[in-house]
């Protein structure tokens, strides 16, 4: 019986055969043999593959424990947290900027973007072979499986540069050609390529979202493709098709309450583009420790990822986001819980004193699997990107009013930035606390040239003198070197890693 195998690491099938219980996870939606196809031979069977790219968001490898570290407490928004003696394995090198090829984080992150590659190619594969599905569903899900893989391979060209293509899933033996795209890095600018492909052919066959049902909102979209074309767009530069992009994501509004956003109210509303699902229904769950390790040290958490007092310096007085965003000690929340302050002998100084409250989820049925969202593209950031744009093309008073229309929602008024060099930096302030946590800022550092100055301002007890950022190194995090290693000379590492 023929079996196509899916793998958490897409190398696994010929480099880890010594030891597939740590490198292979094979789901009943990833093993699929010629006999068994027709068990899937329906609506409901076609749709396991795509709500199994879904489910991959869910787990502690793809969007927790690692991510969080890797994207989060990178920056300079974001603090180790906890307490002094848990480094939460590697979190403390990752906030001094000072990981190697052999991080944990970056080694996670990265296998579980391919594992949910290998998910999307056997979707692509399999989808079409279940003609007695509907049609327009299938076309509808290969769409969902192309932004998906596109929505992965832009977390790897952000935080690696340039990676493999894996388009497609290979049977084995491996033929010398699969090998050679599974081991070989491409450039940078080939898997930006390779994104824009999947992304405009996904956004041609995708619903909007208003065409979903009340059930499937946190599906991908027509408009959630534009964005994230455009978005990907941002980070080359190429400024016109932003503007462009921007113009296609329609249907989306702003919402009145910045803080509503983030609690359960506030999933997929109005302007809500693309948000990971906290309940995944194979099986029902929340998102692995996602709540949990970013929760209170003492009451419900680890700790973790701790809001940075750069971060609340950088709030304009009577900015209602700082609050929303923000979890200070012996304030009660808008549920009511009460956040303890703890005793300190004298001359101590509390190690938590803030906490992401846009991790925060009020429904603590299970305190390590929470139904909390995550939004990844939302309608405020359209309008920021869209500002930013034409900023840079000249246009700096048709950049204004969309900047303004953010400032008013957060309690704020007009701009007085006028100049395009002024406009240039009011817009990456309010990209800053606009979209704190919500794993953007190390990236716009990174993209925008502000990283190593940053850095260097970003004071605090653990870096009374700030933190440096090596230019021509900390752009990029290492690919892990256990695929160095098995690569076999196929690809080379980021520079400055060993």
């Amino acid at each position: 019986m023929k079996k196509i195998y899916i793998s958490i690491f897409v190398l696994s099938a010929f480099t880890f055969t010594g030891c597939a219980d740590d490198y292979l996870d094979v789901k009943q939606t990833e093993t699929v043999s010629t006999d068994d196809i027709e068990l899937f031979n329906n609506d409901n069977g076609a749709k396991t593959f795509v709500t199994s790219i879904y489910s991959k968001f869910l787990d502690w490898d793809m969007s927790s424990f690692g991510w969080i570290g890797l994207a989060s407490i990178t920056s300079d928004d974001a603090d180790k947290g906890s307490t002094p003696s848990d480094t939460g394995t590697d979190k403390d090198v990752l906030d001094a900027l000072s990981y190697n090829a052999s991080n944990p984080s970056a080694e996670s992150t990265f296998n579980a973007n391919y594992d949910g590659i290998n998910r999307c190619n056997q979707a692509l594969a399999i989808l079409p072979k279940l003609d007695k599905a509907d049609s327009a569903l299938r076309e509808r899900l290969m769409a969902e499986a192309k932004f998906l893989r596109a929505f992965m391979y832009f977390t790897l060209v952000k935080c690696y540069g340039g990676v493999p293509i894996v388009d497609h899933i290979s049977s084995l033996p491996l033929s010398a050609a699969d090998k050679e795209m599974q081991l070989t890095r491409k450039s940078t600018a080939e898997v930006y390529a390779f994104i824009e492909k999947d992304l405009t052919e996904a956004a041609a066959a995708l619903p909007n979202k208003s065409e979903y049902s009340s059930d499937e909102k946190s599906r991908a979209s027509k408009g959630a493709a534009y964005a994230l074309l455009a978005k990907v767009n941002l980070y080359q530069k190429n400024w016109q098709k932003v503007i462009d992009n921007c113009n296609l994501v329609t249907g989306y509004i702003i919402s009145p309450d910045y803080a509503k956003m983030f609690r359960l109210e506030g999933e997929n509303d109005g302007e809500s583009i693309f948000e990971i699902n906290g309940v995944g229904s194979v099986p029902v769950r929340g998102i692995q420790g996602y709540s949990n390790t970013q929760g209170v040290r003492d009451s419900w958490g680890w700790g973790f990822n701790q809001p940075s007092e750069s971060l609340v310096n950088a709030y304009e007085p009577g900015d209602v986001r700082k609050d929303a965003t923000i979890i200070f000690r012996g304030t009660t929340l808008y549920d009511g819980t009460l956040v303890p302050l703890i005793k300190l002998e004298k001359d101590q100084v509390d190690p938590n004193p803030r906490y992401n409250y846009k991790a925060y989820s009020s429904a603590f049925t299970n305190a390590w699997e929470t139904d909390s969202n995550i939004k990844y593209l939302r309608y405020g950031e359209v309008l920021l990107m869209k500002a930013e744009a034409l900023n840079e093309l000249g246009q700096t008073s048709e950049a204004i009013p969309l900047l303004n229309i953010i400032r008013h929602r957060a309690g704020l008024g007009d701009t007085p930035a006028v100049s395009q060099n002024a406009v240039r930096t009011a817009i990456w302030k309010e990209r800053r606390v606009e979209l704190a946590f919500e794993f953007d800022r190390f990236f716009d550092l990174v993209r925008t040239g502000q990283a190593k100055d940053a850095f260097a301002a970003d004071k605090s007890i653990d870096f009374p003198n700030g933190r440096v950022f090596t230019v021509g190194k900390n752009e990029l995090f290492p690919i892990p070197a256990s695929f160095i290693l098995i690569s076999e000379g196929m690809s080379s590492q980021n520079p400055g890693y060993n």
